[in-house]
């Protein structure tokens, strides 16, 4: 359904089991899948798809171009998955081509009040980015991860799966697979994540697994190196550890640590 009041680009390609509510504009090269909903005073414009069932609320911008001074109007895009939350007047820009050329957001996540997300960012699925999340760009943030609200994500960082990043932290660091991170300058790991490992099904025994190679990763008198080894020589079987040691090894921005 398409309300009377919205303008949608007879190019356009709405779903008829999609809702447009009053007063949104869609741009011509936008494709909004089935049982998506737009409350209202949306704008979805550029290179846009958005998959199935997302609920997207008032003064959202999806696919407006990209904060970066280097953009020409190249053609790039946004690509959105299924069953997401993209609550009131978060924006999501458009990719740009000195990376992949595209804003990602997976499935079942949720993007709070005023969230930011930057060119080329890659949000996978299961996140929640709480009220007035800044992501620059070309971040990547992975599976079940959870950023606090008025955070601000420095250009290409990554966050690891499960991992927790508490309120108004300034984020410069990789942060580790399954665990919490908070503060500014220093943006340091305050632990594994436990309570969240719990929700997600995780063992009593991969918890205790994870927190201790976490409680060797933060050592301050070891460095990084002998940290990883003695990790691997401890745990290394476990597929957890493997990529907690693994996002570590492969991090471009450095880790944070203790």
């Amino acid at each position: 359904m398409i309300h009377e009041t919205a303008i949608v680009h007879p190019e356009a390609q709405i779903d008829p089991e999609a809702s447009v509510g009053p007063f949104c504009r869609i741009g011509p090269h936008v494709k909004i899948g089935k049982g998506t909903n737009l409350h209202s005073h949306i704008i979805v414009e550029g290179d846009t798809v958005l998959g199935e069932k997302n609920e997207v609320f008032p003064f959202a911008v999806i696919g407006a171009v990209p904060q970066d001074l280097k953009y020409k109007g190249e053609p790039t895009r946004v690509r959105i998955g299924n069953h997401n939350i993209i609550r009131e007047s978060v924006t999501i820009n458009l990719g740009t081509i000195q990376d992949r050329g595209e804003t990602t957001v997976g499935d079942h996540n949720l993007l709070m009040g005023c969230v930011h997300l930057g060119h080329d960012a890659v949000i996978h699925n299961h996140c929640i980015l709480a009220n007035f999340v800044g992501v620059a760009g070309h971040v990547v943030i992975n599976d079940y991860a959870f950023v606090g609200g008025q955070c601000g994500v420095s250009q290409f960082i990554q966050i690891g799966t499960h991992a927790y990043v508490g309120g108004q932290s300034g984020i410069d660091k990789d942060v580790p697979p399954f665990t919490i991170a908070q503060g500014s300058r220093p943006f340091v790991i305050k632990g594994s994540n436990i309570v969240g490992l719990k929700r997600r099904g995780f063992s009593v025994e991969e918890v205790q697994m994870i927190n201790e190679a976490v409680k060797l990763w933060t050592r301050p008198d070891v460095e990084k190196d002998r940290c990883l080894l003695e990790i691997e020589s401890q745990y290394g079987e476990n597929i957890h550890i493997q990529k907690f040691v693994e996002f570590i090894r492969n991090s471009k921005c450095g880790v944070a640590r203790s």
